[in-house]
Protein backbone atom coordinates (compact mmCIF):
# COMPACT_ATOMS: atom_id res chain seq x y z
CA UNK A 1 0.00 0.00 0.00
CA UNK A 2 1.35 3.42 -0.98
CA UNK A 3 1.59 5.73 1.98
CA UNK A 4 1.03 9.31 0.88
CA UNK A 5 3.96 11.65 1.46
CA UNK A 6 3.64 15.12 2.93
CA UNK A 7 6.55 17.53 3.01
CA UNK A 8 6.21 20.07 5.82
CA UNK A 9 8.01 23.38 5.98
CA UNK A 10 8.02 25.48 9.15
CA UNK A 11 8.80 29.20 9.18
CA UNK A 12 11.01 31.01 11.69
CA UNK A 13 8.23 32.20 13.99
CA UNK A 14 6.95 28.61 14.20
CA UNK A 15 10.37 27.50 15.48
CA UNK A 16 11.45 30.50 17.55
CA UNK A 17 11.82 28.64 20.85
CA UNK A 18 11.35 25.24 22.51
CA UNK A 19 7.61 25.80 23.01
CA UNK A 20 7.05 26.54 19.33
CA UNK A 21 9.22 23.60 18.26
CA UNK A 22 7.14 21.32 20.51
CA UNK A 23 3.99 22.57 18.74
CA UNK A 24 5.59 21.87 15.37
CA UNK A 25 6.72 18.42 16.52
CA UNK A 26 3.25 17.43 17.68
CA UNK A 27 1.87 18.52 14.30
CA UNK A 28 4.49 16.36 12.54
CA UNK A 29 3.91 13.36 14.82
CA UNK A 30 0.12 13.57 14.49
CA UNK A 31 0.30 12.41 10.86
CA UNK A 32 2.56 9.55 9.72
CA UNK A 33 2.48 10.97 6.19
CA UNK A 34 4.46 14.02 7.34
CA UNK A 35 7.78 12.43 6.51
CA UNK A 36 10.09 15.20 5.37
CA UNK A 37 10.56 18.37 7.40
CA UNK A 38 12.13 21.61 6.15
CA UNK A 39 12.86 24.03 9.00
CA UNK A 40 13.79 27.72 8.94
CA UNK A 41 16.18 29.28 11.46
CA UNK A 42 14.63 30.35 14.79
CA UNK A 43 12.71 33.60 14.26
CA UNK A 44 11.70 36.26 16.77
CA UNK A 45 10.30 35.09 20.10
CA UNK A 46 8.79 38.55 20.75
CA UNK A 47 8.51 41.73 18.72
CA UNK A 48 11.83 43.29 19.83
CA UNK A 49 13.77 40.00 19.55
CA UNK A 50 16.48 39.43 16.92
CA UNK A 51 16.24 36.56 14.43
CA UNK A 52 19.09 34.05 14.65
CA UNK A 53 20.00 34.70 10.98
CA UNK A 54 20.50 38.41 11.73
CA UNK A 55 22.66 37.52 14.76
CA UNK A 56 24.79 35.31 12.48
CA UNK A 57 25.19 38.09 9.91
CA UNK A 58 26.42 40.60 12.49
CA UNK A 59 28.69 38.02 14.10
CA UNK A 60 30.26 37.13 10.74
CA UNK A 61 30.61 40.81 9.96
CA UNK A 62 33.00 41.13 12.90
CA UNK A 63 34.93 38.02 11.83
CA UNK A 64 35.31 39.46 8.33
CA UNK A 65 36.87 42.63 9.76
CA UNK A 66 39.26 40.53 11.83
CA UNK A 67 37.57 41.62 15.08
CA UNK A 68 36.79 39.30 18.01
CA UNK A 69 33.39 37.64 17.54
CA UNK A 70 33.36 34.93 20.22
CA UNK A 71 30.97 36.82 22.51
CA UNK A 72 28.42 37.20 19.70
CA UNK A 73 28.80 33.55 18.70
CA UNK A 74 28.26 32.47 22.33
CA UNK A 75 25.00 34.45 22.39
CA UNK A 76 23.82 32.48 19.35
CA UNK A 77 24.83 29.22 21.01
CA UNK A 78 22.92 30.29 24.13
CA UNK A 79 19.75 30.65 21.99
CA UNK A 80 20.14 27.06 20.79
CA UNK A 81 21.04 25.76 24.24
CA UNK A 82 17.82 27.33 25.55
CA UNK A 83 15.90 25.43 22.89
CA UNK A 84 17.73 22.15 23.64
CA UNK A 85 17.14 22.38 27.39
CA UNK A 86 13.49 23.36 26.80
CA UNK A 87 13.05 20.23 24.66
CA UNK A 88 14.68 18.08 27.39
CA UNK A 89 16.95 16.24 24.99
CA UNK A 90 20.48 15.03 25.59
CA UNK A 91 22.12 16.80 22.67
CA UNK A 92 25.06 19.14 22.20
CA UNK A 93 26.02 21.56 19.45
CA UNK A 94 29.51 22.24 20.87
CA UNK A 95 31.29 20.51 17.98
CA UNK A 96 29.16 22.44 15.43
CA UNK A 97 29.92 25.78 17.10
CA UNK A 98 33.65 25.01 17.20
CA UNK A 99 33.49 24.30 13.46
CA UNK A 100 31.53 27.52 12.81
CA UNK A 101 34.12 29.55 14.75
CA UNK A 102 36.89 27.99 12.65
CA UNK A 103 35.04 28.68 9.38
CA UNK A 104 34.33 32.27 10.45
CA UNK A 105 38.04 32.83 11.11
CA UNK A 106 38.77 31.40 7.66
CA UNK A 107 36.23 33.82 6.11
CA UNK A 108 33.93 31.07 4.81
CA UNK A 109 31.57 33.68 3.35
CA UNK A 110 28.31 35.45 4.19
CA UNK A 111 26.19 32.68 2.69
CA UNK A 112 27.85 30.10 4.93
CA UNK A 113 27.24 32.31 7.96
CA UNK A 114 23.60 32.97 7.11
CA UNK A 115 22.85 29.29 6.45
CA UNK A 116 23.99 28.10 9.87
CA UNK A 117 20.70 29.14 11.51
CA UNK A 118 18.76 26.57 9.46
CA UNK A 119 21.56 24.01 9.68
CA UNK A 120 21.71 24.09 13.50
CA UNK A 121 17.93 24.20 13.90
CA UNK A 122 17.65 21.21 11.55
CA UNK A 123 20.11 19.27 13.72
CA UNK A 124 18.18 20.02 16.91
CA UNK A 125 14.78 19.21 15.37
CA UNK A 126 16.06 15.95 13.83
CA UNK A 127 17.40 14.90 17.23
CA UNK A 128 14.10 15.80 18.93
CA UNK A 129 11.94 13.95 16.39
CA UNK A 130 14.31 11.01 15.96
CA UNK A 131 14.46 11.72 12.19
CA UNK A 132 17.53 11.50 9.93
CA UNK A 133 19.37 14.78 9.34
CA UNK A 134 20.21 15.52 5.69
CA UNK A 135 22.52 18.49 5.12
CA UNK A 136 21.07 20.57 2.28
CA UNK A 137 24.61 21.29 1.04
CA UNK A 138 24.88 17.62 0.06
CA UNK A 139 21.63 17.43 -1.92
CA UNK A 140 20.82 20.89 -3.32
CA UNK A 141 23.07 22.32 -6.03
CA UNK A 142 23.49 25.62 -7.84
CA UNK A 143 24.82 26.28 -11.33
CA UNK A 144 27.70 28.63 -12.06
CA UNK A 145 25.17 31.36 -12.90
CA UNK A 146 23.80 31.13 -9.35
CA UNK A 147 20.54 29.56 -10.50
CA UNK A 148 19.36 26.29 -9.02
CA UNK A 149 20.70 23.20 -10.80
CA UNK A 150 17.29 21.51 -10.88
CA UNK A 151 18.35 18.31 -12.60
CA UNK A 152 21.33 17.49 -10.39
CA UNK A 153 19.34 18.48 -7.30
CA UNK A 154 16.34 16.31 -8.22
CA UNK A 155 18.56 13.25 -8.79
CA UNK A 156 20.63 13.65 -5.60
CA UNK A 157 17.68 14.53 -3.38
CA UNK A 158 15.60 11.64 -4.63
CA UNK A 159 18.51 9.23 -4.18
CA UNK A 160 19.29 10.43 -0.65
CA UNK A 161 15.70 10.67 0.59
CA UNK A 162 14.71 7.28 -0.75
CA UNK A 163 17.10 5.93 1.91
CA UNK A 164 15.33 7.86 4.69
CA UNK A 165 11.75 7.22 5.62
CA UNK A 166 11.73 10.29 7.87
CA UNK A 167 14.19 13.16 7.49
CA UNK A 168 14.87 16.81 8.29
CA UNK A 169 16.39 18.91 5.46
CA UNK A 170 17.26 22.48 6.52
CA UNK A 171 15.89 25.21 4.26
CA UNK A 172 17.46 28.28 2.63
CA UNK A 173 20.78 26.94 1.34
CA UNK A 174 22.59 24.41 -0.84
CA UNK A 175 25.97 23.89 -2.43
CA UNK A 176 27.33 26.50 -4.83
CA UNK A 177 29.14 25.74 -8.08
CA UNK A 178 32.46 26.38 -6.30
CA UNK A 179 31.67 23.78 -3.62
CA UNK A 180 30.95 26.40 -0.95
CA UNK A 181 27.63 26.89 0.81
CA UNK A 182 25.27 29.16 -1.13
CA UNK A 183 21.90 30.55 -0.02
CA UNK A 184 18.75 31.20 -2.06
CA UNK A 185 18.24 34.88 -2.73
CA UNK A 186 14.47 35.09 -2.24
CA UNK A 187 11.90 33.01 -0.35
CA UNK A 188 14.71 30.77 0.96
CA UNK A 189 13.21 27.95 3.01
CA UNK A 190 10.01 28.01 0.95
CA UNK A 191 12.07 27.20 -2.12
CA UNK A 192 13.76 24.28 -0.35
CA UNK A 193 10.40 22.91 0.79
CA UNK A 194 9.07 23.11 -2.72
CA UNK A 195 12.14 21.35 -4.20
CA UNK A 196 11.96 18.56 -1.61
CA UNK A 197 8.23 18.08 -2.30
CA UNK A 198 8.97 17.77 -6.00
CA UNK A 199 11.90 15.36 -5.47
CA UNK A 200 9.89 12.90 -3.35
CA UNK A 201 6.76 13.39 -5.50
CA UNK A 202 4.80 14.41 -2.42
CA UNK A 203 1.00 14.32 -2.39
CA UNK A 204 0.91 17.59 -0.48
CA UNK A 205 3.35 20.33 0.51
CA UNK A 206 2.38 21.94 3.82
CA UNK A 207 3.79 25.36 4.56
CA UNK A 208 3.36 26.08 8.30
CA UNK A 209 3.59 29.71 9.30
CA UNK A 210 1.98 32.15 11.74
CA UNK A 211 -1.19 32.84 9.71
CA UNK A 212 -4.17 30.59 8.93
CA UNK A 213 -3.78 30.85 5.17
CA UNK A 214 -4.36 33.71 2.74
CA UNK A 215 -7.05 36.28 3.42
CA UNK A 216 -9.63 37.58 0.97
CA UNK A 217 -8.43 41.15 1.67
CA UNK A 218 -5.69 43.00 3.55
CA UNK A 219 -6.49 42.82 7.30
CA UNK A 220 -5.06 46.35 7.72
CA UNK A 221 -7.93 47.59 5.53
CA UNK A 222 -10.77 45.12 6.15
CA UNK A 223 -11.48 44.03 9.70
CA UNK A 224 -11.15 40.24 10.22
CA UNK A 225 -11.33 39.28 6.53
CA UNK A 226 -12.41 35.75 5.60
CA UNK A 227 -9.76 33.13 4.81
CA UNK A 228 -9.46 31.89 1.21
CA UNK A 229 -10.01 28.11 1.37
CA UNK A 230 -8.82 27.20 -2.11
CA UNK A 231 -7.01 29.30 -4.68
CA UNK A 232 -5.42 28.43 -8.02
CA UNK A 233 -1.84 29.34 -8.94
CA UNK A 234 -3.18 31.73 -11.59
CA UNK A 235 -5.34 33.61 -9.10
CA UNK A 236 -2.40 33.75 -6.71
CA UNK A 237 -0.25 35.35 -9.40
CA UNK A 238 -2.90 37.98 -10.10
CA UNK A 239 -3.23 38.83 -6.41
CA UNK A 240 0.47 38.87 -5.66
CA UNK A 241 1.12 41.06 -8.72
CA UNK A 242 -1.28 43.55 -7.20
CA UNK A 243 0.68 43.66 -3.99
CA UNK A 244 -0.79 40.88 -1.86
CA UNK A 245 2.24 39.56 0.01
CA UNK A 246 2.11 35.85 -0.64
CA UNK A 247 4.70 33.20 -1.46
CA UNK A 248 7.52 34.16 -3.76
CA UNK A 249 7.26 32.86 -7.33
CA UNK A 250 10.50 30.83 -7.04
CA UNK A 251 9.06 29.12 -3.98
CA UNK A 252 6.05 27.89 -5.89
CA UNK A 253 7.46 26.91 -9.24
CA UNK A 254 8.84 23.40 -8.45
CA UNK A 255 5.56 22.19 -6.93
CA UNK A 256 3.45 24.05 -9.45
CA UNK A 257 5.12 22.31 -12.38
CA UNK A 258 4.81 18.95 -10.59
CA UNK A 259 1.11 19.62 -9.89
CA UNK A 260 1.54 19.24 -6.10
CA UNK A 261 -0.96 21.28 -4.06
CA UNK A 262 0.38 23.58 -1.33
CA UNK A 263 -1.43 23.97 1.99
CA UNK A 264 -0.70 27.14 3.99
CA UNK A 265 -1.34 26.36 7.68
CA UNK A 266 -0.96 28.05 11.08
CA UNK A 267 1.35 26.38 13.62
CA UNK A 268 -0.51 28.18 16.41
CA UNK A 269 -3.95 27.06 15.16
CA UNK A 270 -3.27 23.58 13.76
CA UNK A 271 -6.98 22.69 13.54
CA UNK A 272 -7.62 25.44 10.99
CA UNK A 273 -7.60 23.96 7.45
CA UNK A 274 -5.76 27.00 6.04
CA UNK A 275 -5.54 27.71 2.31
CA UNK A 276 -4.97 25.14 -0.43
CA UNK A 277 -3.17 26.35 -3.56
CA UNK A 278 -3.80 24.07 -6.51
CA UNK A 279 -3.03 23.95 -10.22
CA UNK A 280 -6.49 23.90 -11.73
CA UNK A 281 -9.94 24.18 -10.28
CA UNK A 282 -12.85 21.84 -10.39
CA UNK A 283 -16.37 23.12 -9.97
CA UNK A 284 -16.81 21.64 -6.53
CA UNK A 285 -13.78 23.54 -5.26
CA UNK A 286 -15.13 26.97 -6.06
CA UNK A 287 -14.94 29.66 -3.42
CA UNK A 288 -17.86 30.23 -1.07
CA UNK A 289 -18.00 33.70 -2.58
CA UNK A 290 -17.99 34.69 -6.23
CA UNK A 291 -14.60 36.27 -5.74
CA UNK A 292 -11.41 34.72 -4.35
CA UNK A 293 -9.53 37.82 -3.26
CA UNK A 294 -9.11 41.59 -3.48
CA UNK A 295 -5.73 43.31 -3.64
CA UNK A 296 -4.52 46.70 -4.73
CA UNK A 297 -1.67 49.16 -5.11
CA UNK A 298 -1.33 52.91 -5.03
CA UNK A 299 0.89 55.40 -6.85
CA UNK A 300 -0.13 55.12 -10.49
CA UNK A 301 -0.49 57.81 -13.13
CA UNK A 302 -3.09 57.81 -15.89
CA UNK A 303 -2.02 59.45 -19.16
CA UNK A 304 -5.18 60.35 -21.12
CA UNK A 305 -4.84 60.98 -24.86
CA UNK A 306 -7.75 62.18 -26.98
CA UNK A 307 -7.84 62.55 -30.74
CA UNK A 308 -10.83 62.64 -33.07
CA UNK A 309 -10.93 59.73 -35.50
CA UNK A 310 -8.11 58.07 -33.56
CA UNK A 311 -9.48 54.65 -34.49
CA UNK A 312 -8.88 55.38 -38.17
CA UNK A 313 -5.23 56.32 -37.64
CA UNK A 314 -3.14 53.18 -38.15
CA UNK A 315 -0.49 52.57 -35.51
CA UNK A 316 -1.70 55.31 -33.12
CA UNK A 317 -1.50 53.13 -30.00
CA UNK A 318 1.78 51.62 -31.12
CA UNK A 319 3.32 55.08 -31.56
CA UNK A 320 2.26 56.16 -28.06
CA UNK A 321 3.57 52.94 -26.55
CA UNK A 322 6.89 53.22 -28.36
CA UNK A 323 7.48 56.60 -26.68
CA UNK A 324 7.05 54.90 -23.29
CA UNK A 325 9.11 51.89 -24.39
CA UNK A 326 12.02 54.16 -25.35
CA UNK A 327 12.08 55.36 -21.73
CA UNK A 328 11.81 51.77 -20.41
CA UNK A 329 8.42 52.43 -18.85
CA UNK A 330 6.26 49.33 -18.37
CA UNK A 331 2.51 49.66 -18.85
CA UNK A 332 -0.01 48.43 -16.31
CA UNK A 333 -3.25 48.89 -18.27
CA UNK A 334 -4.47 50.49 -21.45
CA UNK A 335 -8.22 50.98 -21.74
CA UNK A 336 -9.26 52.74 -24.95
CA UNK A 337 -12.32 53.92 -26.84
CA UNK A 338 -12.90 55.21 -30.37
CA UNK A 339 -11.38 58.64 -29.86
CA UNK A 340 -9.32 58.25 -26.72
CA UNK A 341 -6.88 56.01 -24.95
CA UNK A 342 -5.55 55.94 -21.43
CA UNK A 343 -2.24 54.46 -20.43
CA UNK A 344 -1.76 53.63 -16.76
CA UNK A 345 1.81 53.44 -15.51
CA UNK A 346 3.58 53.19 -12.17
CA UNK A 347 4.24 56.82 -11.16
CA UNK A 348 7.78 56.08 -9.97
CA UNK A 349 8.86 55.59 -13.60
CA UNK A 350 7.70 59.09 -14.51
CA UNK A 351 9.42 61.01 -11.71
CA UNK A 352 12.21 62.48 -13.86
CA UNK A 353 10.83 62.40 -17.38
CA UNK A 354 7.16 63.38 -17.25
CA UNK A 355 7.38 66.59 -19.29
CA UNK A 356 9.77 64.97 -21.78
CA UNK A 357 7.31 62.12 -22.37
CA UNK A 358 4.48 64.60 -22.78
CA UNK A 359 6.48 66.49 -25.43
CA UNK A 360 7.38 63.30 -27.28
CA UNK A 361 3.77 62.01 -27.35
CA UNK A 362 2.53 65.36 -28.69
CA UNK A 363 5.23 65.34 -31.36
CA UNK A 364 4.58 61.71 -32.32
CA UNK A 365 0.77 61.55 -32.53
CA UNK A 366 -0.43 65.20 -32.41
CA UNK A 367 -3.35 64.53 -30.03
CA UNK A 368 -6.26 66.99 -29.63
CA UNK A 369 -5.91 66.75 -25.86
CA UNK A 370 -3.39 65.24 -23.51
CA UNK A 371 -3.53 65.25 -19.75
CA UNK A 372 -2.33 63.09 -16.91
CA UNK A 373 -3.71 62.31 -13.51
CA UNK A 374 -1.58 61.25 -10.53
CA UNK A 375 -2.51 59.52 -7.29
CA UNK A 376 -4.45 56.73 -8.92
CA UNK A 377 -4.88 53.40 -7.14
CA UNK A 378 -5.61 50.10 -8.87
CA UNK A 379 -7.70 47.39 -7.24
CA UNK A 380 -7.86 43.84 -8.58
CA UNK A 381 -10.91 41.73 -7.84
CA UNK A 382 -9.83 38.17 -8.61
CA UNK A 383 -11.80 34.94 -8.77
CA UNK A 384 -12.30 31.91 -10.97
CA UNK A 385 -16.00 31.95 -10.08
CA UNK A 386 -16.50 35.35 -11.74
CA UNK A 387 -16.87 34.06 -15.29
CA UNK A 388 -19.73 31.80 -14.18
CA UNK A 389 -21.58 34.59 -12.44
CA UNK A 390 -23.52 37.30 -14.23
CA UNK A 391 -23.07 40.93 -13.38
CA UNK A 392 -19.85 40.89 -11.35
CA UNK A 393 -18.65 44.18 -12.84
CA UNK A 394 -22.12 45.67 -12.32
CA UNK A 395 -22.03 44.70 -8.65
CA UNK A 396 -18.58 46.23 -8.23
CA UNK A 397 -19.86 49.47 -9.81
CA UNK A 398 -22.98 49.42 -7.65
CA UNK A 399 -20.97 48.96 -4.45
CA UNK A 400 -18.66 51.85 -5.36
CA UNK A 401 -21.47 54.10 -6.59
CA UNK A 402 -23.34 53.53 -3.35
CA UNK A 403 -20.28 54.79 -1.47
CA UNK A 404 -20.01 57.74 -3.91
CA UNK A 405 -16.63 56.56 -5.15
CA UNK A 406 -15.81 57.66 -8.66
CA UNK A 407 -14.39 54.85 -10.82
CA UNK A 408 -11.65 56.23 -13.08
CA UNK A 409 -11.36 53.05 -15.16
CA UNK A 410 -12.51 49.46 -15.27
CA UNK A 411 -10.60 46.81 -17.16
CA UNK A 412 -11.59 43.18 -17.46
CA UNK A 413 -9.21 40.70 -19.02
CA UNK A 414 -10.60 38.17 -21.48
CA UNK A 415 -9.71 35.38 -19.03
CA UNK A 416 -12.49 36.80 -16.84
CA UNK A 417 -10.40 35.88 -13.85
CA UNK A 418 -10.05 39.43 -12.69
CA UNK A 419 -11.53 42.89 -12.93
CA UNK A 420 -9.23 45.86 -12.38
CA UNK A 421 -10.75 49.09 -11.09
CA UNK A 422 -8.93 52.42 -10.90
CA UNK A 423 -9.97 54.91 -8.21
CA UNK A 424 -8.46 57.99 -6.59
CA UNK A 425 -5.88 57.09 -3.94
CA UNK A 426 -7.97 58.85 -1.31
CA UNK A 427 -10.81 56.37 -2.03
CA UNK A 428 -8.57 53.27 -2.04
CA UNK A 429 -9.27 51.76 1.40
CA UNK A 430 -12.96 52.63 1.29
CA UNK A 431 -13.29 51.06 -2.18
CA UNK A 432 -11.74 47.77 -1.00
CA UNK A 433 -14.09 47.70 2.01
CA UNK A 434 -17.14 48.30 -0.22
CA UNK A 435 -16.20 45.53 -2.64
CA UNK A 436 -15.50 43.17 0.26
CA UNK A 437 -18.88 43.99 1.81
CA UNK A 438 -20.66 43.43 -1.48
CA UNK A 439 -19.11 40.03 -2.21
CA UNK A 440 -18.32 38.56 1.21
CA UNK A 441 -20.38 40.12 4.00
CA UNK A 442 -23.59 40.16 1.99
CA UNK A 443 -23.11 36.42 1.26
CA UNK A 444 -22.52 35.62 4.92
CA UNK A 445 -25.57 37.58 5.98
CA UNK A 446 -27.80 36.06 3.29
Amino acid sequence: MHMGIKVVKFGGSSLADAGQIQKAASIIRSDKQRRYVVPSAPGKRFSTDIKVTDMLYSCYNLAEQGLPFQKELSEIQARYNDIISGLHIDFSLDAEFAEIAKQFRNRAGKDYAASRGEYLNGKVIAAFLGFDFVDAAEVIFFQESGALDSEKTAVQLHKRLSQSEYAVIPGFYGCGYDGYVKTFSRGGSDVTGSIVADAVKADLYENWTDVSGFLVADPRIVENPAVIHTITYTELRELSYMGASVLHEAAIFPVRSAGIPINIRNTNAPDHPGTIIMSGSTDDELSAYTITGIAGKKDFTAINIHKDMMNAQIGFCRDVLSVLANHNIPIEHMPSSIDSMTVIVDSSYLRDCKSQIRTEIIKTVQPDALDSEDEIALIAVVGRGMCRTRGVAARIFAALAHARINVRMIDQGSSELNVIVAVKESDFEQAIRCIYDMFVNSVEEA
